[in-house]
């Protein structure tokens, strides 16, 4: 296994038998800035709130129905 940054039309080979013969694999670029950061808080708070409201949903759910 071995990485390579290609761009454009550049072909890639293995470096050590040199076959082009190869899997790609992408990563995904990690960009940070005060802009992804907030949108990645606002995300988190939304996906907090809706689990919040599902909890209280399941509570009130399961008083409803239980038998004392």
């Amino acid at each position: 296994m071995f990485e390579a940054l290609v761009r454009g039309a550049t072909i890639p080979s293995c470096p050590e038998c040199r076959s082009e013969d190869l899997e790609r694999l992408l990563s995904l670029p990690a960009v940070r800035s005060e802009s992804t950061r907030q949108q990645a808080l606002r995300a988190a708070k939304r996906r907090d709130a809706s689990q919040a409201n599902e909890r209280v949903r399941a509570q009130r759910e399961y008083e409803a129905h239980h038998d004392d």
